[in-house]
């Protein structure tokens, strides 16, 4: 190919490549499978390689990330990112709009008012822009010949630091625009993490003894400032815009230029709404202090801006926000209790999490008796003491947190909170390591809660499927002496579980019976079971199709392990130091023995086949021929993806006895054809 030749493809790769996100991150209408999307990125960055000069700062090649930023620059804002003043009920709003009518010169008598709360002093009505109020990172985008050139956080207003690097890895952050635009602008936004990846996350980090992420917010916040931008495409960020800034703007109202530049390929919220007078907000925000539940994405209010520009012009600014726009803020439903003492937990990687019991209490229908303390910053940061009265409220809506204590009530006797320095379990002394939030017990192998919790999940459903060893039966397995770690599992006989409290035969055979079955699940899983720290369902999947099989695992090198997808430095080192420590060595050396899986099959090494190419399923029910994670590794194996929720995307629902109600309802209504498991096996031949 000529360089001539190459230029033309990579610009016609460019665009089309570009297209195809906007359809499916802003217009949620995709119009190619994963695999062909897959195959034309590939090829753009084979060709860009090939021709360097013609890689632009700005190709869609750039968003898969992988440059490191040290440093993050400080950029002073053309226009300062001003913060806006809060309002937290009608009255506030009322007297917004009396300020604004009055600012305006349009005083002109009375109206007839629906309610005390609803009286206007003026007949003549103004044009607001509701706004959702998203919970993220404020972000400001520059634009400059239809391309960005820069992003920019709020920072403290006046200026911000230059994440141009990571805001490239969102993909519904358009690099190059579409249409006719301004020659140079600046766009203003919210960078946020949907609820679904966080609550995945949280998931992956939890199965592998990870601290917690606290909110999708912080989340997002602190994504944006990852050194890594390989690292932030992974954490699947999205960013809504809602406002533009700049000379030679097509319109002279905030709505009508936001319409404006969603035909530019910029996201924004469908949930925009022109509000004619203040009746009308009110009315929008009581609808979303409910319906705020039901997005997938967090928001805390809602925004509401004067419409036309020469109104926003003529009303100006205060030093510290614009007088033309308010934020309502929704309330957070939050109590006040008695917090009677701090406990400290041990999860099987060693992370203790303090928990406060709390005097019980009513919050967001349920009853709260504990609430997490995260970590022992958090417990310095906010002074809390046992016999103190704290606010707790749902972070997120979901898990009970302490945000603040009642200094007012506050008895003379309390003492300051001294974070234990020794393993509550073992007394072992905690180990904190730099960057690390959470303190840890190092002694994995002789902890009470650790031991038992690696078994915990060694046997459990996406690890060994271990259906007969339940929680009670490791507890009761490990108080007796016949099990101190995994590798000990195999070792039991009948003989030894019958003396058990309620271990009748059935129950014993049922036991030998599924750890022999065990010693066939497929090696990514066990190398999931035998739980490294860091090493996720879905990183050990990736690792085990890479390595192929334990032995290899064990002697690569940490470059040889940085090359693999999902793999970052700290799942590197945390891998190199699980087979330095000669006790696990010893367990992998025992359960080799035992006949585990530490290679891929035969049918895995070559691959599989492409049957399902470009498939996604969803599985719901009981099965009778095959369980739901064999169809899962069959699905993965046949080149198809899994997905836990019925969307538009979804290809089939692979559906069992008893089907979850709402998930048939949900296909039902997007059209999703149900197949039985004997129409997928026949699928596979």
């Amino acid at each position: 190919m000529t360089p001539t030749d190459a230029k033309h493809k990579i610009e016609e790769l460019s665009k089309l490549i570009e297209q195809h996100n906007y359809n499916y991150y802003v217009l949620d209408k995709p119009t190619i499978s994963d695999y062909d999307f897959d195959q034309l990125l590939e090829e753009l960055i084979a060709l860009e390689k090939q021709f360097p000069e013609f890689l632009s700062e700005n190709s869609p090649s750039q968003r898969v990330g992988g440059q490191i930023t040290k440093n993050f620059q400080s950029v002073k804002h053309q226009y300062a990112m001003l913060s806006l003043s809060n309002s937290y009920n009608q009255e506030d709003l009322l007297d917004f709009d009396r300020r604004v009518k009055e600012g305006l010169g349009m005083a002109s008598g009375l109206r007839e008012p629906q309610s005390p709360l609803a009286m206007n002093l003026f007949s003549e009505e103004i044009d607001y822009v509701c706004e959702l109020k998203f919970d993220g990172l404020s972000i400001s985008l520059i634009y400059e010949d239809g391309q960005l050139k820069q992003a920019i956080t709020r920072g403290d207003g006046v200026q911000g630091d230059d994440v141009t690097t990571n805001a490239k890895t969102i993909k519904s952050i358009p690099l190059k625009l579409k249409g006719t635009y301004p020659t140079k602008f600046e766009i203003r936004g919210e960078v946020f993490m949907p609820r679904p990846v966080f609550d995945a996350i949280n998931k992956e980090r939890e199965e592998i003894g990870d601290a917690l992420m606290a909110n999708p917010r912080n989340a997002a916040s602190g994504s944006m400032k990852m050194q890594d931008s390989a690292q932030v495409a992974k954490r699947k960020l999205d960013c809504f815009l809602y406002y533009v800034l700049g000379d030679g703007l097509p319109h002279q109202s905030h709505f009508d230029n936001m319409h404006a530049a969603k035909s530019w390929g910029f996201k924004i919220s469908e949930d925009a709404k022109l509000c004619s007078g203040i009746n009308e907000v009110i009315d929008f925000i009581n609808y979303w202090d409910k319906k705020r539940f039901d997005l997938p994405y967090d928001i805390d209010g809602i925004v509401i801006k004067v419409n036309n520009y020469n109104q926003q012009q003529n009303l100006g600014f205060t030093a510290k926000s614009p007088r033309w726009a308010i934020a309502y803020k929704f309330k957070a439903e939050q109590v006040s209790t008695e917090l009677l003492s701090i406990a400290y937990q041990v999860g099987r990687t060693g992370a203790i999490t303090p928990v406060a019991n709390l005097q019980p209490v009513a919050l967001g229908g349920t009853t709260v008796k504990r609430a997490s303390l995260h970590n022992a910053d958090i417990i310095e940061k906010l002074d809390v003491r046992v016999g103190d009265f704290v606010f707790v409220e749902k972070g997120g809506e979901i898990i009970p947190k302490i945000i603040g204590v009642d200094l007012t009530k506050r008895k003379t006797n309390t003492e300051p909170t001294h974070y234990i320095t020794h393993c509550p379990e073992c007394n072992t002394e905690l180990k904190r390591d730099e960057g690390e939030a959470n303190h840890y017990c190092p002694n994995e192998n002789e902890c009470p809660p650790q031991v038992i919790g690696k078994m915990e999940h060694f046997v459990s459903r996406k690890a060994m499927n271990i259906d007969s060893l339940g929680g009670e039966t490791l507890v009761q397995l490990y108080n007796a002496g016949l099990v101190k770690n995994i590798a000990d599992l195999y070792d039991l006989t009948k003989e030894q579980l019958l003396p058990l409290e309620r271990m009748a035969e059935k129950s014993a055979n049922n036991l030998i019976e599924g750890l022999e079955a065990s010693k066939q699940v497929p090696f990514e899983r066990v190398l999931y079971a035998i739980g490294i720290r860091h090493v996720g369902e879905t990183t050990a999947k990736k690792i085990a199709k890479k390595v192929k099989s334990l032995d290899v695992l064990i002697h690569s090198t940490k470059e040889e392990l940085l090359a693999i997808d999902e793999v970052g430095e700290i799942i590197a080192i945390s891998i190199a130091d699980f087979f330095a420590n000669q006790k696990n060595k010893d367990i992998i050396l025992r359960l080799k023995q035992a006949g585990l899986q530490f290679e891929l099959s035969e049918e895995q090494q070559q691959g599989g086949s492409d049957k399902l190419k470009d498939l996604t399923f969803v599985i719901s029910g009981v099965f009778a021929k095959h369980s739901r994670e064999q169809y899962k590794e069959m699905i993965e194996l046949h080149g198809g993806k899994n997905s836990g929720s019925i969307s538009k995307k979804t290809s089939y629902v692979l559906a069992g006895d008893n089907m979850g109600p709402e998930k048939l309802k949900k296909a039902e209504s997007l059209g999703i054809k149900l197949i039985n498991e004997d129409e997928f096996l026949e699928m596979l031949g």
